[in-house]
C-alpha cells in the first residue's frame, strides 16, 4: 500500500520499492551519508524518478530502508519456524540478527539524521524484535531443545552484545563462532 493514498502498489511497483528499499539499506551501510540518491536508483535498476515518487526524501528512504530490515528480520521468525525444526531456526535468525546489526550500524549516521529531522525511526522496533525473539524462543522451549528460564530480553541483550563487539563483515567468523556459543549456553543443562 503506499502511505499517501492507502491503495495496494502494482505488482511491478512493489518489487521497485523492495529493490530500492533493500539496496538503500546495503549503500547507506557502505557509504554513510554520503551516498548519492541517483547511485542508490541506478544500483537498483530503476530511474530517479521512481526513486523519488517513492521517497521525495533522502530521510524518508533511509526510515523506509531501515524499518524494511527489521520487517524482514522479524517476519523471517515464523518463516523459519515452518521451514526447519525451531532450534536450526532459533540459530539461523540469531544468524539474520547479525546482518541486521551490521547494516543499522553501518546505516548509524544516516539513521541520526533521520532522527535529527525529528522522526523516530526505532518507534516500534523492540516490540517487533521482542515479538520474533518469544515466538521463536518458545517454540525451542517446546521442543525441550533450550532452557526454559531465557528471556527475550536477555537474549536481545547478546545478540547485540555479539553485534556490537562482532558486527563488522570483516568480523563475521568471530560473529558466527559468538552465536554458536550462546545456542551451547542455551542448551546447557538439557538432556541430549
Amino acid at each position: 500500500m503506499t502511505p499517501e493514498t492507502g491503495r495496494p502498489l502494482r505488482a511491478d511497483a512493489r518489487r521497485n520499492r523492495e529493490k530500492i528499499l533493500s539496496t538503500a539499506a546495503r549503500v547507506f551501510a557502505e557509504q554513510g551519508l554520503d551516498a548519492h540518491l541517483e547511485h542508490i536508483a541506478k544500483e537498483a535498476g530503476v530511474g530517479t524518478g521512481t526513486l523519488y515518487r517513492n521517497f521525495p526524501t533522502r530521510e524518508l528512504l533511509i526510515e523506509a530502508a531501515y524499518r524494511n530490515e527489521l520487517s524482514r528480520l522479524c517476519e523471517a521468525a515464523p518463516e523459519l519456524l515452518a521451514a526447519v525444526p525451531p532450534l536450526e531456526a532459533l540459530r539461523a535468525w540469531m544468524g539474520r540478527f547479525i546482518d541486521y546489526a551490521t547494516a543499522k550500524l553501518g546505516m548509524a549516521d544516516a539513521l541520526r539524521a533521520v532522527v535529527d529531522s525529528g522522526v523516530n525511526p526505532y518507534a516500534h522496533s523492540r516490540e517487533l524484535m521482542m515479538t520474533a525473539l518469544t515466538s521463536l524462543l518458545d517454540a525451542a522451549t517446546a521442543t525441550g531443545g533450550i532452557r526454559s528460564d531465557i528471556s527475550p530480553a536477555d537474549m536481545f541483550a547478546a545478540l547485540t552484545g555479539v553485534a556490537l563487539a562482532s558486527g563488522k563483515p570483516e568480523q563475521r567468523e568471530q560473529a558466527e563462532r559468538l552465536l554458536d556459543l550462546i545456542l551451547d549456553g542455551l542448551r546447557y543443562g538439557i538432556a541430549d
